[in-house]
């Protein structure tokens, strides 16, 4: 387990150095898409950041300042935030096909994935607001290291709290799916990580760990998908580099889902929190140290 967590900040520390020591050259490749190696890089940053519990919105402010990449445009947004999206319909395909059959073929026993699918609505309302009526003012800050660093520092202290939380034998409800979707909401921010600040809060409530993770990484198949739904038509005559980012980020971020599902049943997802500190405590001295 630690020497897990130790491999993704071995691949998070170098991109601090790299951006604490020195810009890359500003030249063409700063204005112009990313290279395949950039491609394959943000793929894979976002891919694991999505959902291991250290915000993938952070990460990616970090990556792209540390590759010299001022925004990256659109259509990679896109494709990368698909791409994980993808990971989770194919990681809970049959519990998304259970849900589906709960109301194409009703049977006896299936209440309760009709249950959890209107719980998954209720949860997607309060992302749906902000995003409707806040976006603007969000995107303004969204590139803001400060305001990242910062956000990474209190993600760290959501998931240590999940350390004394006691799992009992609650379950979803209307209130508890309101509130798990307002700390998605809250995710929106950039520096907090929506899966964290999802699963926190259900097992703090009191819902089993397992069960708080899928209905956090259910919650997400229709923010992703809503979040980016109405860019899809814009997009045309993509690079390849994108496409590859794509391929990575649902490669890397399948890969993410399986491991944080056995973080979870073992009862250690506290311990990413020390990974946000320092990274958040390492970007503001990268900060410091450039400016």
């Amino acid at each position: 387990m630690t020497r897990k967590i130790l491999l993704v900040t071995v691949i998070a520390l170098p991109l601090l150095a790299v951006w604490a020591l020195g810009s890359p050259p500003q030249g063409k490749q700063a204005n112009s898409g990313p290279s395949l190696l950039q491609g394959i890089i943000l793929g894979t940053v976002q891919g694991l950041t999505e959902f291991l519990p250290i915000s993938s919105s952070g990460h990616l402010v970090l990556a792209e300042r540390t590759l010299g990449m001022r925004g990256k445009g659109l259509g990679l947004e896109v494709l990368v935030h698909l791409g994980t999206w993808l990971a989770v319909v194919l990681y809970f395909r049959r519990k998304i096909w259970e849900i589906i059959k709960a109301f194409g073929y009703p049977r006896r026993g299936d209440k309760g994935n009709r249950n959890l699918f209107f719980y998954l609505i209720l949860g997607s309302i309060p992302a749906g607001i902000v995003g409707l009526f806040l976006r603007g003012p969000i995107e303004e800050i969204f590139h803001n290291p400060y305001l990242v660093c910062g956000m990474l520092l209190i993600t760290g202290f959501i998931l240590l709290s999940t350390k004394f939380a006691k799992q009992g034998a609650t379950t979803l409800s209307p209130t508890n799916s309101l509130l798990i979707g307002t700390a998605q909401a809250f995710a929106i921010l950039p520096g907090v990580s929506r899966s964290g600040t999802t699963i926190a809060l259900g097992l703090l409530r009191g819902i089993d760990g397992e069960k708080s993770a899928e209905f956090s990484f259910l919650l997400a198949i229709i923010s992703i998908l809503g979040a980016n739904l109405l860019e899809l038509r814009g997009l045309n005559r993509l690079p390849s580099s994108y496409l590859l980012a794509a391929l990575f980020s649902l490669g890397s971020g399948y890969a993410a889902i399986a491991f944080l599902l056995r973080v979870i049943r073992r009862g250690r997802l506290w311990r990413f929190s020390y990974y946000c500190w320092g990274v958040g405590i390492l970007g503001l001295v990268a900060l410091w140290i450039r400016h």
